[in-house]
């Protein structure tokens, strides 16, 4: 059984991991918009597609599965309008953390939360220092609440939370080009590794525990 489904679900993820490292290496070549597009927004829109046969039954496998296509919906879109993008970016995280508040982890220690807490404060305000702008301020401490809610939720640290960390990284970058020092051109080369590692160690984190559980039962 367990073969079988490796057979059946991996080729999911080969082709997210395949979609991202084409996007990351043809995104200034002269392929196409609207090709270029499309791919980018593959690389997520996999992993919901992975995510989905692998755990998307029942309600709580439906709504972290939202909040991946919402992610790759928001991919797209970026590319055309980036208030746009950012307004799907925003409700993607407003998704995640009601998944994430929906598994919190039974006990946790002063340590843990003193890191939740300093996600939800840090990210909005870097973030704000980096641009200079409120409204980006704004949608960074829905950014933040999502990260501080998947580290203290109860699935794998290691992934789920480190994958949010790199995902808020990802984001500063992209935020340190609107502001008034220049940071490149360590965003040109960063933005999307980080993003799209963080994306995958979250989608692997989170189907692997909901599945487990399920296989158990």
């Amino acid at each position: 059984m367990a073969k079988q489904a490796l057979i059946e679900h991996r080729p999911w993820l080969l082709a997210s991991v395949a979609a991202a490292v084409a996007y990351y290496f043809l995104r200034d070549n002269p392929l196409g918009e609207v090709w270029l597009i499309a791919l980018k927004g593959a690389a997520v829109g996999l992993l919901a597609t992975y995510a989905w046969r692998r755990a998307g039954q029942g309600l709580d496998g439906a709504i972290f599965v939202l909040a991946l296509a919402l992610s790759a919906a928001g991919d797209m879109v970026l590319e055309l309008d980036f208030n746009a993008g950012g307004a799907l970016f925003l409700a993607s995280h407003l998704v995640a953390v009601a998944f994430y508040l929906r598994q919190r982890r039974i006990r946790t220690t002063p340590s843990q939360k003193l890191l939740a807490a300093a996600l939800l404060i840090s990210t909005p305000l870097v973030s704000y220092l980096l641009s200079l702008k409120p409204e980006i301020a704004l949608y960074a401490a829905a950014l933040g609440a999502m990260a501080a809610t998947a580290w203290l939720s109860r699935f794998p640290r290691y992934r789920v939370g480190t994958g949010a960390v790199l995902f808020i990284v990802s984001d500063w970058l992209i935020f340190s080009r609107m502001g008034p020092v220049s940071l490149e051109p360590v965003p040109t080369y960063l933005i999307w590794p980080l993003y799209y590692a963080g994306q995958l160690m979250i989608a692997t984190g989170v189907v692997q525990t909901l599945r487990g559980e399920r296989t158990v039962r």
